[in-house]
């Protein structure tokens, strides 16, 4: 992480002048909990003035491609991690992709830490230790009071100064600052976070959004079904690239996804989990 940020005054200049700062943390998740291998994704932390958001770079490019091309191409942040709020609160706008809708909801995340006496050196910095409890896990972050921010990856603020490492108890979830930038102006996600390549997010509540994730767990392919019973099942469905010929094949692929769907239940936040019956 050597000459990744500058001197911390240029910091609160930049601010000044509308521009956005941001820091690029290396995500290392597992989507099932058994599971020793890890997914990588990148995930962006902005930071302007008013407002902090944090998502998957690959919807960042996926825009910027289209706006460089004139192509319609979209792309689902799988992380469930994609939030806003406004700057040095804890009220989160979060937003997600339930089968073709997206959606955001309101949540109040407060987090409390403790601070160690316990450092590090980071190449050039110093970085203290924390701790704390939040969505059902113990969390361990490292963070550097010489970077002004008392932000970091998702819904973790609250530091005297930005977080570098992050990680859980059980390693499920470890986030590692890599890069940073600054960005002349403030940054758009318009098309990308607050609205999903065309699709705008709909405001709903927690509780209709457990509806929502309850109701595709049931019958994921509720759509392909209907069709099949208007065409009295002489209609040909591709489902993941297998051919579906009848509704007997269709209750096979519903029980295939719903044990995916099972299995992959390992979101970020483990006291929110939905539990699935089989």
């Amino acid at each position: 992480m050597r000459n990744i940020f500058a001197i911390s005054a240029l910091f609160f200049i930049t601010l000044a002048q509308s521009q956005t700062h941001r820091f690029i943390y290396e995500l290392q998740y597992k989507m099932d909990s058994t599971e020793t291998g890890y997914e990588k994704l990148n995930m962006l932390l902005d930071i302007s003035p008013k407002e902090v958001k944090f998502y998957g770079q690959n919807l960042a490019v996926t825009d910027s491609l289209n706006n460089k091309f004139g192509t319609n191409n979209s792309h689902t942040d799988m992380s469930g991690q994609v939030v806003k709020r406004k700057i040095n609160t804890f009220d989160n706008e979060n937003f997600i992709a339930i089968k073709e809708g997206y959606y955001s909801f309101k949540t109040i995340d407060k987090i409390s830490w403790v601070i160690s006496d316990e450092t590090k050196k980071v190449e050039n910095y110093t970085l203290q230790k924390a701790s704390t409890k939040f969505g059902g896990r113990t969390w361990t972050a490292w963070f550097c009071k010489d970077i002004p921010f008392n932000e970091g990856p998702y819904k973790f603020r609250g530091l005297p100064g930005l977080i570098f490492e992050l990680s859980d108890s059980t390693k499920n979830f470890i986030y590692h600052l890599v890069k940073s930038q600054k960005l002349p102006d403030i940054y758009s996600t318009d098309n990308f976070v607050e609205s999903n390549f065309g699709n705008k997010a709909v405001p709903i509540n927690e509780k209709q959004k457990n509806k929502l994730i309850m109701d595709f767990y049931n019958d994921p392919f509720a759509f392909e079904r209907n069709n099949f019973n208007k065409a009295n099942n002489n209609l040909k469905i591709n489902i993941n690239g297998k051919e579906i010929h009848t509704v007997d094949e269709l209750n096979t692929q519903t029980k295939n996804m719903q044990e995916v769907i099972r299995k992959y239940n390992n979101p970020i936040e483990a006291d929110k989990a939905v539990h699935y019956k089989k």
